[in-house]
């Protein structure tokens, strides 16, 4: 069976997310970051990094949650929510992953490190406006991709608007705005799926 372990409330709801869309059965294992889970022996043998989500499937342990949700959509294939590789779908799919990550997320993120996560002597609070900046020019290039369109690569939902939908939640939850109506509505109607309100019920427990 596959194995999870996450903490709820940080990037691992991606994860329980993919698997509840998925359909696969799975366990998730609860990592108490704010304890020091994350540092010890048992769980730095499986990501030394001691970050989650760590993903486990047989001899496979796998890190970061974007390639996590795209492994399971190609180990799942069924499911539709990830393209066939090859084809001009899985490069737009890429392509909007690789964005979500690197331009959409990246500023928030950025705001949570000089906020709590580095050491206090090496956070400098002024980057926040600079952060806010990069997140709504991001929140823009985003929309305008998405335009008219249900979802990313047009009909179909894939792993890229979960990814994208979590990362506007992310945003709405540290109160930083891209005034955006048409995010607001796809980030809606994205988590009113069923799939992400039974992951809401996991990480409730």
């Amino acid at each position: 069976m596959i194995k999870l372990y996450g903490m709820p409330k940080t990037r691992s709801m991606r994860v329980v997310w993919a698997l509840e869309e998925i359909g696969a059965e799975y366990r998730f294992i609860p990592v108490d970051l704010v304890t020091g889970e994350g540092r010890t022996p048992g769980f730095l043998a499986l990501n030394p990094g001691g970050k989650v989500p760590v993903l486990v499937d047989g001899d496979l342990v796998l890190t970061e949650s974007a390639a996590i949700c795209t492994y399971l959509g190609d180990r799942f294939p069924e499911s539709g929510l990830v393209p066939r590789c090859g084809t001009v779908e899985r490069g737009l799919y890429d392509q909007w992953c690789y964005f979500v990550m690197t331009e959409l997320e990246q500023p928030l993120w950025t705001i949570g490190k000089h906020k709590f996560a580095l050491p206090k002597e090496k956070r400098v609070p002024e980057i926040k406006d600079t952060a806010i900046w990069e997140f709504q020019r991001a929140a823009a290039l985003l929309a305008s991709g998405l335009g008219e369109k249900p979802y990313l690569l047009g009909d179909n939902f894939t792993m890229a608007d979960l990814l994208a939908a979590h990362t506007l939640a992310w945003a709405r939850s540290a109160r930083i705005s891209h005034n955006i109506d048409l995010l607001d509505d796809y980030r809606q109607r994205m988590m009113a799926r069923e799939a992400f309100q039974r992951t809401l019920a996991v990480e409730k427990g």
